[in-house]
Formats: structure tokens, sequence, C-alpha cells
């Protein structure tokens, strides 16, 4: 069966098992320690209702609520094995220290009212009966049911539980078990960012974008001005009304949405069609399902590249064992295109699906899945996975972490480059999550607004909404560089390869490509850092130039236009003035790049023979200077006789500050001055 994007609307739930277990509740000037249950000592029996995952076992009792303070049915919650079974079911849990007991807190997210007794446990072990109450049927959904030992001086380090399920008609569920050493009520509370404030109301993106049938999916374009979506019930759809489509919609000068159109062949067919991420410069697809050439489809992952004419047929891009136990995938490609993040049911999920993460391989197939773990995956669902243009900012939706419905929007930001260390996940907050199911965020490179799919408040069944970003839930701001790479001589638009480095490392962080035919090459950089863009083109010699990005707070765009010069005898090329230090010959490691490119060109063409020239500005003594100058066109050939050059085919020569290209008047205009040039003498 192929993939299918859309509502998960008959979704197992399910739970988390959360590593911090203590937190501090704070009122007024009180503040209030609570403990949660860390772990199991002990249970009856638990419910095991599917072949994979850990939905209702016993250790979806640890750790902070995964469900309140809503009520109802979650897999991420304790249940005894039998619905109304006529034996009594118990579970025991301990806590990560002992602490003056004053008060129990027990998580019913789902039909209360059958625990009969309460026991507290000393230090020792010995058992105290804190509650004795009688099981009954309670006319409400859930409650948070907390008890007040009478015991004076009680020190507790663990819990017990004790269940009558025949007096309570169906599965009994408790999600948490808390202690404190105050009297202060324990409350579930949903983890939001810190000092959120997000104030702006989410808006339908109206009649041009959403219809009586479903719209989901939105992936937007990193520049902000394409709209994707997927189509689904709907009489424009190619083949069966009920299957998918992807449409678009663009962005006017006069910041109105286009009506949508149906994307066409080659992207839909017959199948279920839907764009799942977008390349960082938008020349690029990624879309569930392989497509076959007689126009049926299985399941996995395709991408296709724009051309000048359009779309290109999608071609199957490989992940290693992905098969699972389930026919859907959602998937979210990384800015440099070489990390993947996809949700899909596996054997070794948590719950219904998982997020796992695959990385590219040298053959260009994706690695094995590898499950995210326990701080982002629950025994629930999770899903429809976007990593931001930050390269660090994941979103997701979820309905195994506490929230306000059927499936809420979260955030989790990446601690380290194993990918394998999130931060708490953090809800969105109530301006975009709804009782209802809300999903498939997306977010363009400026941060501005969100688009998302909500089931609230809709035209027809899901429809696409957008809200305005605060800055406690925005990705890290990055910088959009884009132009174009031309001749020198000539202007003539030239194909190139576009690489960003970080220059303090020469460590490449991005890639792109120039083609005059589907536009200009686009980079996404986070700020903070400082950065040497170069581009290739066959038959020229790389050009790079910096971009300082290090004292930028905000999301900027920046034209960088390159000009490339062909590589024949007579051309002289002049290299970064930056290349050495203050008054020294010694060359800077983030230099050596820039030479590489030198050494490659020349092992490119054998015969190639260089003449080096060395120039200063004219500050201090003029045969200080010229030997400075000597000495740096040394340093670089010696660099350059160190990648296999041979030292017949390199010729020097010094002048000092003999021939300056800028006034010697300014610090600014003298670094100008300061340079190595070569001219290329024979090819």
């Amino acid at each position: 069966m192929p993939a299918r994007i859309g509502a998960p609307m008959n979704l197992l739930k399910i739970s988390i098992t959360f590593c911090l277990f203590s937190a501090w509740m704070c009122s007024n000037a009180y503040c209030q320690e609570v403990l949660w249950a860390s772990k199991i000592l002990g249970y009856s029996s638990e419910y095991r209702p599917g072949q994979f995952g850990h939905a209702n076992r016993a250790k979806q009792i640890l750790g902070e609520p995964s469900k309140l303070p809503d009520f109802g049915n979650s897999p991420c919650a304790w249940s005894p094995a039998e619905a109304d079974g006529r034996n009594e079911e118990w579970i025991k849990v301990g806590f990560e220290k002992s602490i003056p007991l004053k008060q129990i807190a027990i998580a019913e997210n789902f039909n209360p009212g059958s625990i009969s007794r309460v026991y507290a446990y000393d230090e020792s072990g010995k058992e105290y009966l804190v509650s004795e109450t009688p099981a009954t049927q309670l006319a409400m959904k859930g409650r948070m049911l907390r008890v007040f030992p009478s015991q004076q001086n009680l020190i507790s380090n663990a819990v017990k539980i004790v269940l009558q399920p025949g007096k309570v008609s169906g599965f009994n569920q408790v999600d948490a078990i808390a202690i404190s050493s105050a009297t202060s009520p324990i409350e579930a509370k949903i983890n939001f960012a810190p000092d959120m404030q997000l104030k702006s109301q989410k808006e339908n993106m109206g009649k041009a974008i959403n219809t009586k049938g479903q719209e989901v999916a939105p992936i937007i374009s990193p520049d902000g001005k394409t709209l994707y979506f997927t189509r689904s019930n709907f009489e424009g759809n190619i083949g069966f009304a009920a299957k998918q489509d992807v449409w678009y919609s663009t962005l006017t000068e006069k910041g109105l949405w286009t009506d949508a159109v149906n994307m066409g062949s080659p992207i839909n067919n017959a199948g279920d069609n839907a764009i799942t991420s977008i390349s960082a410069d938008g020349k690029t697809i990624y879309l569930i399902n392989v497509y076959r050439p007689d126009g049926s489809m299985y399941f996995g992952f395709s991408r296709s590249f724009k051309t000048k004419t359009g779309w290109g047929f999608p071609k199957e891009s490989k992940i290693v064992n992905l098969l699972g136990n389930a026919n859907t995938i959602e998937i979210t490609v990384s800015p440099f295109e070489n990390v993947l993040i996809m949700s899909v049911q596996r054997s070794d999920t948590e719950g219904g699906k998982d997020l796992y993460i695959s990385f590219l391989q040298k053959d260009n197939s994706w690695s094995e899945p590898r499950n995210l773990g326990s701080v982002i995956n629950t025994a629930d669902y999770e899903g429809t996975p976007f990593l931001a243009l930050d390269n660090k900012t994941l979103y997701f939706s979820s309905q195994g972490h506490s929230g306000y419905g059927e499936g809420d929007l979260f955030l989790t930001r990446r601690l380290d480059d194993t990918w394998l260390n999130w931060s708490k996940p953090e809800n969105l907050g109530p301006a975009i999550n709804s009782p209802l199911w809300d999903a498939f965020i997306n977010i363009p490179a400026t941060g501005d607004y969100a688009y998302f799919s909500a089931s609230e408040k809709t035209l027809g069944q899901e429809d696409i909404f957008r809200i305005k970003m605060s800055p406690e839930i925005k990705p890290d701001p990055v910088a959009i560089i884009t132009g174009s790479v031309y001749e020198a001589e000539t202007t003539k638009p030239v194909k190139s390869e576009i690489a960003a480095e970080i220059k303090k490392n020469s460590q490449t962080f991005a890639n792109a490509t120039f083609d005059p035919e589907t536009g200009e090459y686009r980079l996404i950089l986070p700020l903070k850092e400082l950065y040497r863009v170069s581009a290739t083109g066959e038959g020229y010699f790389p050009v790079s130039e910096d971009i300082d990005l290090s004292a930028e707070t905000g999301f900027r765009t920046i034209r960088k236009n390159l000009y490339l010069l062909p590589i024949k005898a007579g051309q002289q090329i002049r290299l970064n003035n930056t290349m050495f230090s203050q008054s020294s010959a010694e060359v800077i490691p983030s230099s050596y790049a820039e030479l590489d490119r030198i050494a490659a060109t020349m092992s490119t063409y054998p015969t190639m023979e260089i003449l080096l020239e060395g120039h200063t500005d004219n500050q201090g003594e003029v045969q200080k200077n010229v030997k400075l100058s000597a000495d740096r066109v040394e340093q670089v050939k010696k660099y350059l006789l160190s990648k296999g050059i041979e030292s017949k085919r390199i010729q020097t020569k010094a002048w000092g500050p003999a021939k300056p290209i800028a006034s010697n008047l300014t610090e600014q205009t003298r670094q100008r001055n300061r340079r190595v040039e070569f001219t290329i003498l024979k090819i």
C-alpha cells in the first residue's frame, strides 16, 4: 500500500517516560517540591493491546502526566490487563528520594473511581494505609485524586495503589503518581516555552486555498512566496476525488494568495500524492511514495528536481530498511539535505508512530532509521515533523504529551551534533492548539508566520491556517544568501556549484547550484558566523567572498553575485587579502581552502605554470615590506608544493608597496593592498 498523508483519525493513543521526575510548583511567594514516580516496584498486571510498542504498560505511570490536565483514554497511562476483572489490581512505585509526606496525587485520566486503597512506605519499607474509600463509578471523565495522609512525621519514598476494576466499568487508567511535602494541591500542567506570550490569533487561509474537502500538510517555500499543500476529497483531483493531490498557491505583490492550482503530472497521478519537504533553495521537492513509470506507486520516498519546463519525474530516494509496520510516512529533510527525520511505525516504536533520524550516505541512500528516543517519542502518536531552516528547531505533532485535545503541535531543540539529544518538548499553546487535531506546521526563512493544518473552525474537513509567530517559539534567525554567477569578462551566466564554508575551520556548511535555466542560487545560513562563499564552474577558476554574519541578530536577505575568471594564459587572479596575519608571512588556517583550490586547478591542468606576486601597503620601511611580500609568496608556494605541485611550475615575485590597487590613507583601503596575486603563464 502506498503511503498517505492525512489526519490521524483512528490512531491508538499511548505514553512517554520522562527522565526528569522532580519539579517545583510555585504560587505567589511559596514554592512546593513535587516528586513524580521514577521507578516501578511491582504491579499485578498490565494491559498489552498491541504487538509493538509499550501502550498501557506499567512504565507509563512514571514521570510527569502525559495526558492530564486533559482527560480521556490514553496509551500513555497504566491500565490493568482486564477491563472489569473481579480481582483487585495494584501497582507500587518509587521516588528518587524520601521526603516528609503531606500529599499524594494520583492522575486518573480515564474511568476514575476504581482506587480503593492507597499505601505509603517509609525508608525501612514499612507499609502505612493512608487512604481507604469504596470504589465507585463516577460521573466524570477523569480526575486528579489527592490524598492527604493523617500520619505525622511520615518520611516516604514509595506509594502503592489498589484498584477494584469490577466496580468501575471499562479500562481504568492511571497517568501518573506524585508525592509532596506540602498540602498545596498538586496540579498537572502543560509544558510551554518559557515566557511564551503568543497573543496572535490563527487565521484560516480562506477560499483561495481551503475547500469543503481536506487540506493538510502545508509546505511553504523558503522565500515564503509559494505554498504547496495536499488536498483530498475534492472533485478537481486527478484520478479519484478521495485520493490526495498536491496543489499550490503563490503570493502576489499585494500580499494576497492566488487561487490554488493543481500541480498536475508528473507530481500528481491516480494515487496518493503529497509533498513532504522542500530544499532550502526551493529547487527540490521530496514526496511520499516511489513513482513507477506506469503511474503506479509503492511505499517509500522520492524527490523531484525543478527544470526550465517544470518539475521532473520523481526519482526514488532509498532509505535502508525503511519498511515498518505502517503504510504511512511523513518526512522532513534538513536544510543541508544530509539529514532526514521521519514519522513511521517500526518494531522498536514506543507507540503508534515515532520520530526517527536517518543520515545521507556516500551512495546517496539514507541510513537505516534510528529512533529519536523517549524525550520526544511516547507510547502514543508522534508525527508531521518539520525541521526549521536553523537546522536545530524541530516541530512535530503528538498525542502523547500533555496538551489540549486530539493532537497538539510541539517544538524541541537539538542539543548536540549526534541528533539524538533533544530538549523537553514544549507545547505551542492555545493560540495554535485546539481540542481537535492540529498538525503539519511549516515555517519560511523569515520566521514571521507559521502555516499548519487544523480541524477547528474549518470550511470543510481539515483546513490550512497561519499565525504570526512570537520570539519564544520561532526558530533561530537565519540569512538567505542569493544571487547569480557570471563570467567576469562577458557577464554571461555560468552554471556553477556554490559552497558556504565556516571560515574559522573551513568546514563546508551548505551547498547550492546555480543554473541559469532554473534561476538564482540560494543558501540558508545561521547567524553568528563568518562564512566564505565560493563558486566553481567548469573551465573557470573558483572565486570566493567572505560574508560576515557574526554581528547579525535578525533575519536578512543578502544578494551576492559572484564573478568567475576563465582559466587561460595571461589571466590574473587575486587571492583573499585576509590570507595572512598582520605583519606576518604565516598563512592562516582559514585560507587553506583557497590554496587547496589553486592546487586542485593545477592538478586538473598538469601543464599549467603560474607567477605568484606579493604586495604590501606603504606602512613602515620599504625594504622590510619587500621582504615581507617575498616571504608571503614563498609561504604560498611552500603550501602548494606540499600538495604535490612541482616547484618548476611556480615562479614568484615580491613588489612590496610598489603596486597599490587602493589608497593607503585608511586601514580599510590598506587591507586591499596587502595581497597575493597569481597570473597563469601557461596552460
